[in-house]
């Protein structure tokens, strides 16, 4: 049986190692939000807008659908990667000084959460049209946050 002594000894030392850890955080970012948006976010949203639509040319109309499971997971892989993005960008470092920046990243991760349950369900008309609501998600924060991200014909810029 220990001694109280011990055990006292033993909840002390735990709580200082809790107060360390909350003074200093667990992660270290890497990436600044430009190369986060460039190397993360940006190439998984393409992934996830290129998977459905149609194109209609000279050459007539060209149906785009993931046409294998591999296909498909990859749709889902990618908005799960914008999901968890949207908290990446909720790190204090990212968000200090940014009025409105908590709400458009939660946006951006609750769109994404959307994104995966139509990818899930293999539900081309969702994903195409989740696919508009994450794109206005995006470029509702770019109007605020990364303005010459903009098209130029792009009037929530002005």
């Amino acid at each position: 049986m220990q001694k109280p002594r011990s055990i006292l000894a033993a909840v002390l030392a735990l709580t200082a190692c809790t107060s360390e850890a909350s003074e200093s955080p667990p992660y270290t970012p890497v990436a600044d939000v430009r190369q986060l948006m460039a190397s993360v976010i940006e190439p998984a949203a393409e992934v996830y807008w290129d998977a459905v639509g149609t194109i209609i040319d000279e050459n007539g109309t060209t149906e785009i659908r993931p046409q294998s499971e591999e296909e498909w997971e990859a749709v889902v892989n990618a908005a799960y990667v914008v999901a968890e993005s949207g908290n990446l960008l909720l790190m204090p470092e990212r968000v200090e000084g940014r009025e409105g920046w908590v709400a458009m990243s939660r946006a951006m991760t609750e769109v994404a959460r959307q994104a995966i349950e139509a990818a899930t369900a293999r539900n081309e008309s969702g994903v195409f049209d989740v696919g508009a609501e994450l794109y206005y998600t995006c470029t509702a924060c770019h109007s605020q946050y990364a303005v010459e991200t903009l098209r130029p014909n792009d009037e929530r810029g002005n």
